[in-house]
């Protein structure tokens, strides 16, 4: 792949400032569902959604048809979650997706996107920055899943603490440091180096074929590893998403 088609999912984390904001929106979110679960890919505890939960999801912009395609592959995570996706042009939606070209693919973590000092009322939460009409049915796929896992409170699985990846540093801030990404190295280092600590997360084994696992080609990693972007969820995103929100336990309030 050459080094201008090189995309990398942008993290949108708040930044410390807003720490304790997030924090209040996360507990007023979960006190009527007790204590969050204990269960086993990488979710950030913290940021996620109550149990049951049917999230508004509002378009700002973007084709009719691209965004009916959009709606289609998201609702996928309710077939395996108890939480729902209520596609409208609702005014209090909690996630409110744009498609700004230019501006990457990416998504605010969970309940994160409630927080209006750094995702305003009227701004997206979510951005398809590299789809188009033109799109493919697989990229689609490939990118809807992997951002709506964002939304769910799902961290990249490359940064998970099981996942042990010898980087080729160098390189890879060579050529993040370039187009489409011109990400400074600091940058770099929270969106691809940086791994989270167990104590944040639910995590399961290190899965290489989770949705939330973005393409790398082998020249990134000193031994040669290459990860393929994947476009379907893998059994243990299926079966992990399900200890997350269990579809066996009653459903609290949906708004």
């Amino acid at each position: 792949m050459p080094e201008s088609a090189l995309r990398v999912c942008l993290d949108r984390n708040l930044p410390p400032q807003f720490a304790a904001v997030a924090e209040a929106k996360a507990a007023a979110e979960h006190a009527s569902s007790g204590p969050l679960s204990p269960f086993e890919a990488a979710l950030v505890k913290a940021k996620r959604w109550r149990n049951g939960r049917t999230l508004k999801v509002r378009f700002l912009d973007g084709d009719p048809s691209l965004q009916n395609r959009v709606a289609e592959v998201a609702k996928e995570w309710s077939n395996h979650a108890n939480i729902k996706f209520d596609f409208g042009n609702h005014a209090d939606a909690q996630i409110r997706i744009a498609f700004v070209q230019g501006a990457g693919s990416w998504s605010a973590v969970g309940t994160d996107a409630l927080v209006e000092e750094w995702f305003p009322k009227n701004e997206p939460t979510m951005n398809f920055g590299w789809l188009t009409p033109q799109s493919s049915d697989e990229e689609i796929r490939s990118v809807v899943l992997h951002e709506f896992g964002h939304a769910i409170g799902l961290i990249h699985e490359h940064q998970q603490p099981n996942a042990s990846i010898q980087w080729n540093k160098e390189l890879i801030y060579r050529q993040l440091g370039g187009p489409p990404n011109n990400w400074p190295r600091e940058v770099v280092d929270h969106n691809v180096f940086n791994r989270l600590s167990k104590s944040e997360l639910n995590a399961s084994a290190y899965d290489k074929d989770s949705i939330m696992h973005y393409f790398f080609p082998k020249e990134w990693t000193l031994d040669g590893t290459e990860f393929r972007e994947n476009s379907i969820l893998s059994p243990l995103d299926v079966k992990f998403i399900g200890t997350q929100y269990k579809k066996s336990t009653a459903a609290g309030p949906g708004h």
